[in-house]
């Protein structure tokens, strides 16, 4: 294994699973949950599509950070619509790698890249505030149950 996947395969710690959010439609009010079944296609009850975008996922330090650009304190996750908040772990360094979260794997697959309606979700400027910020996009690699407080760990990379 060369240096480089060495490093790719180093982490500082495991993250946390700090929020879990099922949007049961389009346009709908969030809702906050303490656990929930990942299947093949997202989650159970969430209105997720299957395949790269089945899942959505950001960092709870960057919810400060969108807040900090706007001039307020951190912003609610519910606002931004995505499933799972989790801390402790820096998500834009694992695209394309796999998580362990809960009895699930996930795979990071894209950014998660804001929409026109957080203008309105956030105020002035809360488009521009996600940019960089809105989170990730994930696939079901494998399905389980994901609760609150979980470990969210990456897995090795494997190969060349």
């Amino acid at each position: 294994m060369s240096a480089f996947q060495e490093m790719i395969n180093r982490y500082a710690r495991p993250g946390v699973v700090q929020g879990i959010w099922l949007r049961p439609a389009r346009l709908i009010e969030p809702v906050c949950v303490e656990q929930a079944l990942l299947t093949e296609g997202g989650l159970e009850g969430d209105h997720g599509r299957a395949g790269k975008r089945a899942v959505t996922l950001i960092q709870a330090e960057h919810l400060a950070v969108i807040g900090a650009m706007l001039g307020q304190q951190a912003v609610d996750p519910a606002r931004l619509r995505r499933n799972f908040v989790v801390a402790g772990l820096n998500l834009n360094a694992l695209k394309g790698r796999h998580l362990q979260i809960g009895d699930a794997v996930l795979e990071i697959s894209t950014i998660c890249a804001p929409c026109s309606r957080m203008e309105t979700a956030l105020g002035q400027g809360g488009y521009a505030a996600m940019r960089g910020h809105g989170g990730w996009c994930a696939s079901v690699v494998s399905t389980g149950v994901v609760s609150l407080g979980v470990a969210v760990v990456p897995l090795p990379v494997t190969g060349h």
